[in-house]
C-alpha cells in the first residue's frame, strides 16, 4: 500500500529554527516520558512511538519513495524500539530517530553507498511555483536518486546545516556539498520538463 507524504501544512512559527516543527507533536514527549520507555514502561513506549511514527514516516516516504518507504519506515521503528534503551540522551530522541530513518530508507532503496560527485559551486533550488502541486514534487522526487532525495529532505525538509548532514550521512562536508548541488540540478531540470 503506497502512503500519500503530503508537505504542504501550516507555516512554522515565526523564529522557528527547524522547517519540520509543522510536521509533528515531537515536542509533546517529555523527557521523562522518553526515560520511562527507555526502562520498558509500555505505555511511555506507546507515547514515544506514536510521536515518532509520523516524522519517521515522512522522511521514509520521502527518501526510500511508495513501498520501499513503508518498509523502510517499518523497519526504522523496529529498530528504534528495539535499540529505545541504548538511548543515552533522551532530549536526542529526535536526532537519533532521523539518524536511524534516513539509514534505513537509504538502505532499502539500494543506495547506501557513496557516489562521488565535483565539490563545485552550488547553485540554489529555484522556488517551487504556488500552482504546484504535492503530487508532482512527489513525481520528481520519486525520478532522483535515493542519496538525492536524502540531501533534499534533511536539507529543506528538516532543515538541517551542511555539517549535521555530513555527520548523519557519515561522508565529509564536501560530499555533502556536492551531493546537494547535484541533486538541486536534477530536482530543477526535471521540475522544468
Amino acid at each position: 500500500m503506497s502512503r500519500s507524504y503530503d508537505t504542504r501544512g501550516e507555516e512554522p512559527p515565526e523564529g522557528s529554527r527547524e522547517p519540520s516543527a509543522r510536521f509533528g507533536p515531537l515536542g509533546s514527549v517529555d523527557e521523562d516520558t522518553v526515560r520511562r520507555a527507555r526502562r520498558g514502561d509500555p505505555v511511555a513506549l506507546d507515547v514515544v512511538v506514536r510521536a515518532l511514527a509520523p516524522y519517521v514516516g515522512r522522511i521514509c516516504g520521502a527518501i526510500a519513495m511508495d513501498d520501499k518507504g513503508d518498509d523502510a519506515m517499518q523497519e526504522a521503528m523496529l529498530i528504534i524500539v528495539r535499540r529505545l534503551p541504548s538511548l543515552r540522551e533522551p532530549a536526542a530522541l529526535r536526532g537519533w530517530a532521523r539518524r536511524i530513518a534516513v539509514r534505513e530508507s537509504l538502505r532499502v532503496a539500494g543506495s547506501a553507498r557513496s557516489i562521488p560527485v565535483d565539490p563545485d559551486a552550488l547553485a540554489i533550488v529555484p522556488a517551487v511555483s504556488d500552482d504546484a502541486t504535492a503530487v508532482e514534487v512527489r513525481a520528481v522526487l520519486d525520478s532522483l536518486e535515493p542519496y538525492q532525495r536524502a540531501v533534499l529532505v534533511l536539507r529543506h525538509l528538516d532543515g538541517l546545516a551542511e555539517a549535521e548532514m555530513a555527520e548523519l550521512l557519515d561522508v565529509a562536508p564536501g560530499t555533502i556539498k556536492s551531493r546537494l548541488y547535484r541533486a538541486r540540478a536534477a530536482f530543477r531540470s526535471r521540475w522544468s520538463t
